[in-house]
């Protein structure tokens, strides 16, 4: 499907400026703490941050690497760099400095956006940023060398500023990958493609309208939480709240319930964590709908969900490469454990490992095609050949699609294990240890036994209060025997106190499979 843009086009101007001429100037934009930022106080901080950035040279097409937990201040740069036609890449604040460092110079960054409390690890760092100019720091009340307040640099800039003349083809922003499978890759996304995300799958899928107050629990960041927390909110008028510190549950619980939050937006795992710590005093009433993404929903997790609170969670299927959802449920025609059906506008395949369509029932190999894929990697012409084919983007994951046209991950492509002569999907393994009392979360790889023959192995974080023990490994085997087929049961159970993941909660099986000690053991 194509959707016809102009031939000047600026997602600054489309998501920020024409915020005010829908009416939305009073409404509240973003609530931080005690801070609220209306619609209009959006756009003069922007424009004000955009001509910030030019008065510091960066120019169109300069990279602006922003490094910045869930505040205002990433809204505010991310559509300032954008506005004047600058690339803005934004930084995981939740790895390490080294390989915050690495996303940088790989950016080639002209300009870093972060705190004081960030930067200064990277300090150290700069001699592998030759590119860089200046840093701003947004909590900074002076400016010391090419280290900028921002507030000094909002006082001094004028709040009229036109966006640059963009095309829909011109690149917009970067993404990194997650990073689940080793070292990540900044994908390259164009103007036109929030547009793709926001009309085809925000506008139906999840509705908002003026007076909708998100909360988020997962960094602004990543592609997912990105589209709730900037451009389907700002697209609808409605109003996002921003936390910066860890999302607890006990956090999302205070802050759905100060703020009367309308729609949820977060992982299995934080679903997960908030089922097992909500007491009698949670309370979801205010809440209509709540959104997961970034890893399989368990079906197990939906329904103690809906039972407790009321709302059903609505899953969907994206990536950092499609930038948003193209497969999902809908409010009211879910299928616990599925991805959902295809987003109106985007095609998907199920391929086998010939390249030809496979039936309904059958696992294959799912390529997307849609306007909100991405251009390419950075830097990565032999990765980009392989995952993007004509218009087709491969996504590495496997699906089968039932009769009814919903989709059932299988897991990675690379992930799916042969045991005793039978494909084994690791979800479902994780999914029927889920079910047990004893289980907070699990996950499922290939492990070689003394014969050299692969067979599943789990490794599974208890609830609070239970102790692990060869029994209860004993007892968690014959459950997922009793449960699915036999033969997929886990040879092994290691007991851990967490799970390997990225910021977004996807595990890292890669970890698992090389051994990586990521926690002591419980």
């Amino acid at each position: 499907m194509t959707i016809h843009l102009p031939s000047q086009f600026n997602i600054a101007a489309e998501y920020i400026d024409a915020a005010l001429e829908a009416g939305h100037g009073g409404r509240i934009a973003y609530a931080y703490g005690e801070e609220r930022l209306t619609y209009a106080d959006l756009q003069r901080r922007v424009n004000r941050a955009g001509n910030a950035l030019a008065a510091l040279g960066v120019e169109m097409e300069h990279r602006v690497a922003l490094l910045l937990p869930n505040r205002p201040e990433f809204a505010i740069a991310f559509f300032a760099a954008a506005k004047i036609g600058a690339v803005p890449v934004p930084v995981s604040f939740t790895v390490t400095p080294d390989e915050q460092a690495f996303l940088i110079a790989e950016s080639r960054a002209r300009c870093v956006i972060t705190t004081e409390a960030l930067w200064a690890p990277l300090r150290g760092y700069r001699l592998r940023f030759p590119f860089l100019r200046n840093v701003i720091l947004v909590d900074a009340s002076e400016s010391v060398a090419r280290e900028h307040a921002l507030a000094r640099l909002l006082e001094a800039a004028g709040d009229q500023l036109h966006a640059a003349p963009t095309t829909p083809e011109d690149v917009a922003f970067w993404l990194h990958t997650s990073g689940t499978t080793g070292t990540p890759k900044w994908a390259i996304h164009l103007q036109r493609d929030m547009v793709y995300c926001e009309r085809l799958f925000a506008a139906p899928f999840v509705a908002l309208r003026p007076g909708d107050v998100i909360v988020c629990g997962s960094p602004c960041f990543h592609a997912y939480p990105l589209g709730f927390t900037t451009y389907f909110a700002l697209k609808a008028g409605a109003t996002v709240v921003l936390n910066s510190e860890r999302s607890t549950p006990q956090l999302m619980f205070r802050l759905i319930r100060e703020h009367r939050a309308t729609v949820f937006v977060g992982v299995p795992t934080l679903y997960a964590q908030m089922l097992h710590a909500a007491d009698e005093q949670a309370d979801l009433s205010c809440v209509r709908a709540c959104f997961s993404a970034a890893e399989p929903l368990p079906p197990e997790i939906y329904r103690r969900w809906k039972e407790r609170f009321g709302v059903e969670i609505i899953e969907g299927l994206g990536a950092t490469e499609t930038l948003q959802t193209f497969i999902s449920n809908r409010a009211g025609e879910t299928k616990p454990g599925s991805s959902g059906r295809l987003v109106p506008g985007y095609r998907v395949r199920l391929l086998d490992e010939h390249g030809a369509d496979v039936p309904d029932g059958e696992p294959g190999d799912l390529v997307v095609s849609g306007g909100s894929v991405f251009a390419g990697y950075w830097r990565r012409p032999d990765v980009t050949a392989k995952v993007l084919r004509g218009e087709w983007y491969y996504t590495g994951d496997r699906y089968r699609r039932d009769a009814d046209g919903y989709y059932w991950y299988l897991g990675r492509a690379d992930d799916l294990l042969r045991v005793s002569g039978h494909w084994v999907s690791p979800i479902e393994v994780e999914a029927a240890l889920f079910a047990h009392r004893a289980v907070l979360e699990a996950a499922v790889i290939g492990w070689q036994d003394e014969d050299k023959l692969v067979k599943p192995k789990a490794f599974v974080v208890l609830r609070s209060g239970v102790a692990p023990s060869e029994a209860l490994a004993s007892e968690l085997k014959a459950h997922v025997k009793a449960s699915i087929a036999p033969y997929k049961y886990p040879r092994w159970i290691e007991f851990c106190k967490a799970l390997p993941k990225t910021a977004t909660g996807k595990i890292q099986r890669y970890k698992l499979r090389a051994g990586h000690h990521w926690s002591e053991p419980s």
